[in-house]
């Protein structure tokens, strides 16, 4: 059925059937008509950062940045959902057009450039949440905020969603925000990583909860600026990183009317480049902290080889736009089928 109903979303500008199908998911929900059409997983527990996931398979950040559509996406059996990214105050984002889909390649570009409606408004939404299932709150800067004042950003969405969140990821990989990517590294980075690290010390020490925080990378790293990463990520006492966002890279996709578009690339071509950061970042960390695989999720098997790599959890989007919801059921039935001591 999501392949016919696929087919007529196409049909219109990308962002226009994004709303569209949010807005019928929330529908279908709202009547009870998803479990005719729904099958959820049965449960595949894990424990990762302290926080037990009902199974390893999440939504990841981008989809829902305002957490408006909790109700329905809840329903369709993630182990876990992950709202924003969120800045401190309301941005627009890019002008538009600024999402454009290579369906040849099961692949998006998009340079949203974190469109949202700040943090007083995704609080409200979590604050009245009914869905009850683990939940992460992606936070990151406002554009017009200097890089030399981006961790004060970062600690307001700390604050300020630290009661309603399970987990909260820190995006410093978005290639949207101009200067973004910077904070990845050198001191920028260490000096990112010890506001970060105080600021939920003193929310824990605030509310008597700690809640875990990781950090968001980009998968257009070398060796050497991974290392360095990975050693930062330890040191500061983050609780896990996630791998990757979208690439800058156009190689996979080469000749396409739409390689020439600024901003990330996501989908199938993200597969190789994320699989690579997670082997190496699984090397580095040793296990010290654990590893959320993201990128070119588009079938059970692709979800498998990054928990085979090193990933605890999985999180999916653009194969779930291409998909449905049956790449879910899919993707815990594989990770579930791998030799225990492979997941």
């Amino acid at each position: 059925m999501y392949s016919l109903l696929r087919k007529l979303l196409f049909t219109l500008p990308p962002e226009t059937a994004h709303k569209l199908a949010l807005s019928g998911l929330d529908a279908a929900a709202s009547l009870g008509l998803l479990r005719a059409f729904v099958v959820p997983p049965q449960p595949l527990p894990v424990k990762v950062m302290g926080i037990e996931f009902p199974n390893p398979v999440g939504l990841a950040a981008g989809l829902d940045k305002n957490a408006d559509h909790l109700a329905g996406l809840g329903a369709l059996g993630f182990g876990f959902i992950e709202v924003g990214t969120v800045t401190p105050l309301p941005q627009p984002g890019n002008p538009l057009p600024r999402m454009y889909r290579l369906a040849e390649h099961h692949a998006i570009i998009n340079r949203m450039g974190f469109n949202n409606e700040g943090l007083d408004y995704l609080v409200s939404r979590v604050a009245g949440r009914r869905y009850g299932g683990v939940l992460g709150i992606n936070v990151g800067k406002n554009k017009d905020t200097p890089a030399e004042d981006a961790a004060l950003d970062y600690r307001k969405g700390i604050a300020a969603v630290y009661d309603h969140a399970d987990y909260i990821t820190c995006n410093v990989s978005s290639p949207n925000t101009p200067g973004l990517r910077d904070l990845q590294f050198g001191d920028s980075l260490l000096r990112l990583l010890e506001a970060i690290k105080q600021e939920q010390q003193t929310q824990q020490e605030r509310s008597g909860r700690y809640v875990p925080v990781a950090v968001k990378i980009a998968p257009d790293m070398d060796e050497s600026e991974l290392r360095f990463v990975a050693e930062a990520l330890k040191n500061s006492g983050m609780d896990g990183v996630i791998a990757t966002n979208t690439t800058l890279a156009r190689d996979a996709v080469k000749g396409h009317r739409h390689a020439g578009q600024a901003g990330g690339l996501s989908g199938d071509p993200v597969r190789e480049p994320s699989l690579r950061i997670i082997r190496q970042l699984s090397s580095e960390l040793a296990g010290v902290l654990p590893i959320i695989g993201v990128g070119g999720i588009s079938d059970g098997h692709s979800a498998a080889e990054k928990i085979q790599a090193g990933a605890s959890l999985v999180q999916v989007y653009t194969g779930f736009i291409y998909r449905g919801p049956a790449l879910v059921g899919e993707a815990v039935e594989a990770i579930r089928a791998l030799p225990t001591d492979r997941r």
